[in-house]
């Protein structure tokens, strides 16, 4: 059975600008429940995890700022939320929810988090929505644990926009291999260096998507030999997302999951996978999109 996280969603304490947006992470576990993708006792409510946890990849002086909320207006610009106590604890759930999807992925080989792919979050900064880099912080957790058995973790992101944050933290980490594939004018517009980046030109389609990303992964998995993989599946990629410039169908899409999920699968690579972006105008599309990834991992595990 899948392990799914789900942090509270705090979204009365935002502007009512945020909130459309923000309505996928209440209506995607009521859609799966309803197909009956899995049952309720899937769903797990994280915890904030330790400041040890977070301080492997966060700076003490820009975490104790962000808690005690001492952001400057600039700083809560760039992030795109007003501070607020709820927002700080649902961040800090997410993170702890990736943290624990990854503990039980290396017994169930798959968890997936209602959430998370926070990926714009720099070591002493937030940007784009992103103020904690929870698969940043599980990666670095499980390299901290040598009982664990993993020495090498990729991170294979395929959100519309280009993972600056993870790729900034893990710049100097040969342990951690960061690959984005990414809209090439898409947020953010000073790109950062991962290991492997592609950027897409503006329109690129299903067909062109899918070939470079057969003809890439699999050579990764080779040349790396990860023993775990965190895959961030944003369904910004979509043609109808308003902030994407990319041309993926929602089929295109989910061929796009089945086939990273089917690699991980096929390979016995304990994975986590975090939902990411999608700004569709019709929320169905958004939900439909992001049930895909869910209704492929329960088929595969």
């Amino acid at each position: 059975m899948l392990s799914i996280a789900w942090a509270p969603l705090y979204a009365h304490s935002l502007p009512a600008n945020h909130r459309f947006p923000m309505l996928k992470y209440e209506l995607l576990p009521e859609q799966l429940l309803r197909e009956g993708v899995v049952p309720e006792s899937a769903f797990f409510r994280p915890e904030s995890p330790p400041t040890a946890d977070i301080l492997r990849v966060h700076c003490p002086e820009y975490y104790h700022r962000l808690q005690t909320g001492q952001l400057t207006r600039h700083e809560e610009r760039a992030t795109g939320f007003p501070w607020s106590p709820e927002l700080m604890a649902r961040e800090t759930a997410i993170l702890g929810g990736t943290l624990e999807c990854a503990r039980r992925a290396l017994t169930d080989g798959v968890a997936l988090n209602i959430a998370g792919g926070t990926h714009h979050a720099f070591r002493d900064r937030g940007e784009g929505f992103c103020l904690l880099n929870d698969q940043a912080a599980a990666a670095a957790y499980l390299l901290a644990r040598p009982d664990l058995g993993v020495r090498r973790v990729l991170i294979v992101d395929l959100d519309v926009h280009q993972g600056n944050g993870t790729a900034a933290i893990f710049g100097h980490e040969p342990r951690v291999f960061t690959f984005s594939m990414h809209g090439a004018r898409n947020y953010p517009h000073r790109k950062e260096k991962s290991d492997l980046d592609l950027a897409l030109p503006d329109g690129t389609d299903d067909t062109t998507y899918l070939t470079l990303l057969r003809n890439t992964l699999p050579r990764l998995l080779d040349e790396h030999q990860p023993d775990f993989v965190f895959y961030l599946s944003g369904v910004d990629v979509l043609a109808t997302d308003k902030l994407g410039h990319l041309s993926l169908s929602r089929e295109g899409c989910r061929q796009r999951d089945a086939y990273v999920l089917g690699l991980c699968h096929q390979h016995r690579l304990p994975v986590v996978v975090c939902m990411g972006g999608g700004y569709s105008p019709r929320i169905a599309d958004i939900v439909d999109a992001h049930a895909n990834t869910f209704r492929i991992a329960a088929d595969l595990w």
